[in-house]
């Protein structure tokens, strides 16, 4: 057993950062959340509310609100981060010398980092150095959550006692935690699932139907596993939680971004157009090149997630992509 936690905090204002704050201190943990957005984050601790990327969901009173990072991290015992991918880096290169060393790190962050194709817990080890990190991920709609409806994730840590104390932290009578020793598959599954997210969307966009949609699903999971097997993940992890799960959910829902972003592609949105659009960062699309460079380099093929680099930059349409999908050379399954 594993000993409960009194301070937790949460670095960045999204929504998942936010849903992370309230699950934490419903669970009576005292919370800081803080950003390096000062005039974001008065308007947050003014109104009680994340109101761009929350809302409707009210902050607890006691819930500390602050873009100061020394008092956030004053007596922490558990840092969550909550930063998009692309901007992990720079954030904590700027907080670093704030950082307590030894402190765990729980990142609940998907994606791949464009430069460097590090996934968020190896950015954390780079900026600073050997510290204790775990990743969160799953099936975790932030509004879904934050109204209390029902949910299963996963945390994944080398460290179990770690692993266990971030479960023992999240979970609630709505919100279920399992443990995961898997981080470099459940990492893996959390960035590859927002390409395959996008696909989905366009297939949603040009209304190709529920067939294509479900053949989709399942040829991504096969070609997302692959890539993770050939990188040292277990395949069990993408038929869990982490991936088949997350799945499902990002390429359903009508509030997933990346879904959306792919939907908006399919009715003839430009891809400058599609990032301006919704607030928060649609982490599937720097994602998708940083897959592709992967696969590049353990010799995996992914057709799906190619033909989704292809009609973002604009070398394809989304029908000339599904027709060189459908008219691939034919296989065994």
């Amino acid at each position: 057993m594993v000993t409960p936690i009194d301070k937790a905090t949460i670095i960045g204002d999204g929504a998942m950062g936010t849903v992370s704050a309230l699950l934490l201190s419903g669970r009576g943990i005292a919370v800081s959340l803080w950003s390096c957005f000062e005039e974001q984050i008065r308007r947050i601790a003014a109104e009680r509310e994340n109101k761009r990327f929350l809302p409707g969901h009210g902050l607890p009173a006691d819930l500390d609100v602050t873009a100061d990072i020394r008092r956030a991290m004053d007596g922490t015992q558990l840092i969550v981060s909550a930063i998009p991918c692309q901007y992990t880096r720079a954030v904590w290169q700027d907080i670093r010398n704030e950082y307590p060393r030894g402190v765990p790190i729980c990142s609940v962050t998907k994606g791949l980092e464009i430069d460097t194709l590090l996934w968020p817990t190896q950015i954390l080890c780079d900026v600073l150095g050997p510290v204790p990190v775990a990743a969160l991920s799953g099936p975790s709609i932030a509004p879904e959550v934050a109204r209390g409806l029902p949910a299963a994730v996963v945390v994944a840590s080398e460290n179990s006692r770690l692993a266990e104390l971030v479960q023992q932290a999240f979970s609630t009578v709505t919100f279920r935690v399992y443990t995961n020793a898997d981080l470099t598959g459940v990492e893996l599954a959390g960035a590859t699932k927002n390409v395959i997210a996008i696909a989905a969307g366009i297939i949603d966009g040009i209304g190709a139907g529920d067939n294509a949609k479900a053949a989709l699903l399942t040829r991504g999971l096969v070609e997302i596993t692959r890539l993770g097997a050939a990188m040292g993940a277990q395949p069990s992890t993408f038929k869990g939680l982490a991936g088949i799960g997350d799945l499902i959910t990002t390429c359903t829902s009508p509030i997933g971004r990346n879904r959306t972003a792919g939907e908006r592609i399919g009715r003839g949105m430009t891809l400058q157009q599609v990032i301006e659009a919704p607030p928060g960062v649609i982490e599937g699309i720097p994602t998708t090149q940083a897959v592709l460079e992967l696969a590049l380099r353990h010799n995996i093929e992914m057709p799906i997630t190619a033909a989704v680099y292809t009609v973002l930059h604009g070398h394809q349409s989304p029908a000339e992509a599904i027709a060189d999908l459908m008219t691939r050379q034919l296989k065994p399954e």
